[in-house]
């Protein structure tokens, strides 16, 4: 091969064949390790935070998972909380600090592999996770009617599913609350990497959108007009879905905005609009 033509052949890999050989390489790993991005599990046990009890949640294939546990006074509603993918019951407690102190009871539900618990996380298992802390205040005596289900971020496709699972069992809670939430998992990979055709190749899909709508109960949705993680209007395509749904923007409190005492104190006011 002529100098001239042999430059040209190594100008073309190096232009053209090596670019398409690192965009195959990252939705390699973006395919194949994409439980470990979705769920970057704190591996580490958290003390149990003051003012709530250590108690167990047994799921339905065996695991025990800790959480913890404050129960209600003078006959306010119970709240179980669906944390975030990469938070502990430390920042769940942050994160439901106006509700405790305001007398509702609070679950901090935990995950599978989370803090010390047994078991690989993924939406099959979350699903048993969730269940488990269902059963748990049902052995309280706390009935769906009686129960808020809230989740951020990741935790919102935990707690819409299981508020979804209740109404269609003929028990809805008594309201869903969404801090930072997708309309699915899919839409938040495709916001995230927008130039991959991600979508189809999510594993767990979280497709709070598609079941939001058979809840027969009261619905805020939170969320933050700067948030970097999750697009302010999927927050706002799942309030509009809900049959009964509120939206509530906020400026610049980020994705976090779980943490805010501003977004505490709008979810206390509107629990309180329905007599909760």
């Amino acid at each position: 091969m002529p100098p001239r033509r042999r430059l040209l052949s190594i100008l073309f890999a190096v232009l053209v064949c090596v670019p398409i050989a690192l965009v195959v390489g990252l939705f390699a790993a973006l395919y194949f390790g994409q439980r470990a991005l979705i769920y970057p599990a704190p591996a580490e046990s958290v003390a149990i935070p003051q003012g709530f009890a250590e108690v167990r949640l047994e799921t339905d294939d065996g695991l025990q998972l800790r959480a913890a546990w404050t129960p209600p006074r003078e006959e306010r509603p119970s709240i179980i909380f669906f944390h975030g993918n990469g938070d502990t019951l430390a920042g769940a407690a942050m994160a439901t600090d106006a509700f405790a102190r305001s007398g509702y009871g609070v679950l901090l539900a935990d995950y599978r592999g989370y803090g010390g618990n047994p078991g690989a996380p993924d939406e099959a298992g979350l699903t048993r996770d969730a269940d488990a802390a269902a059963r748990f205040l049902a052995r309280q005596g706390i009935a769906h009617q009686g129960t808020v289900i809230m989740g951020a971020s990741l935790g919102t496709g935990v707690a819409t599913a299981l508020a979804s699972r209740w109404s269609q069992a003929g028990g809805p809670p008594a309201a869903l609350v969404l801090v930072s939430p997708f309309t699915s998992l899919p839409d938040a990979a495709a916001a995230a990497f927008p130039w991959l055709p991600v979508r189809r190749f999510v594993h767990d899909r979280y497709d709070s959108l598609a079941t939001i709508g058979m809840l027969a109960a009261p619905v805020l949705v939170l969320h933050a007009g700067n948030d970097a993680v999750i697009p302010h209007g999927q927050g706002r395509r799942l309030a509009e879905a809900a049959r009964d749904g509120t939206f509530k923007s906020f400026a610049h409190e980020g994705h976090q905005l779980q943490y805010g005492e501003s977004a505490q104190t709008f979810t206390l006011r509107w629990l309180r609009s329905y007599g909760l």
